[in-house]
């Protein structure tokens, strides 16, 4: 059967399935920084928990530079495979071989030495080839096709096996390290062994993503002028755009939530509740109850707007990260696990395709489309997020004086892996639902879509 390659095409599930893999080989990576880059800096090659934190958020200075650059880049790329897709392609070796060596700290490294190879390698990986493969992944999915239901499902098969890749992470890294390390989960010859599997794994991955998807969204099939847009320009037209700037926003909160968390669940499986090995059912029931109300949020958008499910599922998990803030009893904090994915589920269904609606309004609005730029630059803001969490954790640590060489942490150790896991990523998860309280575009769409069909802009 011949593919449908007009820009308003209904997609098939292939092609739905085929982007959604994309994003379960970029967790492979994202999950694997979020929830343990910390712990291998701390508890395997010995780093202070406050060093890794800087080395992380300085690093994100840059890679906010690199994210806007890398738009400008994908706005700029024409090729007969598109724009987005040759980037993937191109970038997806050199960030598995430079993710095997962030998790591969030479032991002779202590000291300065160590902290710069930290740092160097920390902005292979995020500032140069994940921005380089991430961008331009976030991008297609606006290029794939104009179908504002397409869209919808998409960034539903986005986030199903986003959090299916979160969950292979969560199950998997420490029994393998634990394998290879001969019986101890924390030595550097089984966390090497472990990211260079996995990263064979995210290289076939990506590129059945480049193979299965296609890009049908340009500007010759549309009819629309090809215009050069400056960098400049295309940066103010992002800022002139209240959307787009409410999504960033979002996203940032979001992503802080979720590194701050996932990033503490470890050390508050391993140290508060005394068991580390419960830590891939607390973490996994949250991705297993998301998995599942991903499943059922196409028929509830079919009657409640993606902004308004967006804003109840935040509601959602700020009340169950309330809660997991009072117990640290192994039922408890499953059942708040459950409760935090069923949130978690009606946001992430939601989030890209609300982004997206954003980004087609400000073309609407602007007259020209920045889509990488938009794109580009919210992936700025939840990489912000991400790194900003991992690293808050890493203060939040140190200043509540966790020892890694410690069995028993002190209570001021515990308060500290407690506000990690629970109230620092509730009062993020309250910003979302406020940014989504003045998100209110769907008053605005139905016109956008119909200007921009017929070639109209506002300006």
């Amino acid at each position: 059967m011949k593919k449908d390659m007009s820009s308003n095409a209904k997609l098939s599930f292939l092609e739905r399935f085929g982007y959604g893999v994309g994003d379960y080989a970029a967790n492979l990576v994202y999950s694997a920084i979020s929830a343990f880059l910390l712990v291998y800096y701390t508890n395997v090659i010995g780093a202070s928990a406050a060093a890794a934190a800087s080395v992380i958020a300085v690093s994100k200075i840059f890679d906010g530079v690199s994210d806007l650059i890398m738009g400008y880049i994908v706005d700029h790329t024409d090729t007969k495979y598109g724009k987005a897709r040759p980037w993937i392609a191109r970038l997806c070796v050199p960030l598995a071989v430079c993710t095997i060596l962030m998790f591969s700290v030479p032991s002779s490294f202590v000291g300065k030495a160590q902290i710069a190879y930290m740092f160097l390698t920390y902005n292979l990986v995020s500032t140069i080839f994940y921005t380089g493969v991430n961008v331009p992944y976030a991008t297609l999915q606006g290029l794939i096709t104009t179908n504002q239901y397409e869209r919808g499902l998409l960034g539903n098969f986005r986030n199903l096996l986003s959090t299916a890749g979160t969950m292979t992470i969560n199950t998997v890294v420490l029994k393998m390290t634990g394998f290879f390390g001969g019986g101890d989960a924390y030595t550097q010859k089984g966390w090497t062994i472990t990211v260079a599997i996995l990263m064979v794994v995210f290289v076939a991955l990506n590129m059945f993503t480049f193979f299965t998807c296609s890009e049908r969204v340009t500007a010759k099939e549309s009819g629309a002028a090809k215009e050069t847009v400056s960098f400049a320009k295309g940066l103010k037209a992002l800022l002139n755009n209240k959307y787009w700037i409410l999504m960033s926003l979002n996203l940032f909160s979001m992503f802080f939530m979720m590194s701050s968390f996932f990033g503490s669940a470890l050390y508050f499986t391993k140290y508060n509740m005394g068991n580390e090995n419960q830590y891939a059912m607390v973490a996994n029931l949250l991705s297993g109850a998301q998995i599942v109300t991903l499943f059922i949020t196409p028929f509830i958008m079919k009657k409640v707007s993606k902004r308004n499910l967006n804003m109840a599922g935040m509601a959602i998990v700020a009340a169950g990260l309330v809660l997991s803030g009072f117990n640290t009893n192994y039922n408890f904090i499953c059942a708040t696990s459950v409760i935090k994915g069923i949130g978690l589920g009606c946001a992430g269904a939601t989030m890209f395709g609300c982004l997206q609606d954003a980004i087609t309004y400000g073309e609407w609005n602007a007259g020209f489309s920045v889509a990488g730029m938009g794109n580009a630059a919210s992936s700025f803001c939840f990489k912000i997020g991400s790194g900003l969490g991992t690293a808050a954790l890493g203060w939040v640590l140190a200043v509540g004086a966790f020892d890694a060489a410690k069995e028993v942490q002190g209570a001021a150790a515990l308060t500290a892996i407690t506000t990690s896991f629970a109230w620092i990523p509730a009062v993020t998860s309250a910003l979302c639902v406020v940014c989504m309280i003045f998100f209110d575009l769907d008053k605005h769409y139905d016109k956008v879509v119909k200007d921009l069909a017929e070639g109209k802009y506002r300006k």
